[in-house]
């Protein structure tokens, strides 16, 4: 079973340009390591700085891991995403039969 990663957010005004590139940097960061099956980040389309980013892991402890990793290289370069917040994220951890994702949304 792979573990899946869901967090829903909202950024402050102004910056919301700026917060889904550094979102994108983080799921890329995420795509690059052995571990991770696939990583994303969506804007919604209504127009509200309301954001989706998923990631889908073989296990807890890529999960882990590569959430670790990221946020030592990332935060120091960009300073912590909560900054960019409204409000506190909504997370939620699933564990998916990882066959179910088609293999093009897999690396």
């Amino acid at each position: 079973m792979a573990w899946l990663e869901t967090v829903v957010c909202s950024s402050k005004k102004k910056v919301d340009a700026r917060f889904l590139r550094i979102l994108n940097a983080h799921q890329e960061l995420k795509r690059r390591q052995d571990g991770c099956i696939a990583a994303w980040a969506a804007r919604s389309v209504d127009g509200q700085p309301l954001f989706l980013v998923q990631s889908l892991y073989r296990s807890r402890k890529s999960l882990q891991e590569i959430s670790k990793l990221v946020s030592i290289k990332m935060d120091s370069k960009y300073g912590s995403l909560e900054s960019f917040m409204v409000g506190p994220p909504l997370v939620g951890i699933f564990e998916v039969d990882e066959d179910e994702f088609p293999k093009q949304f897999q690396n």
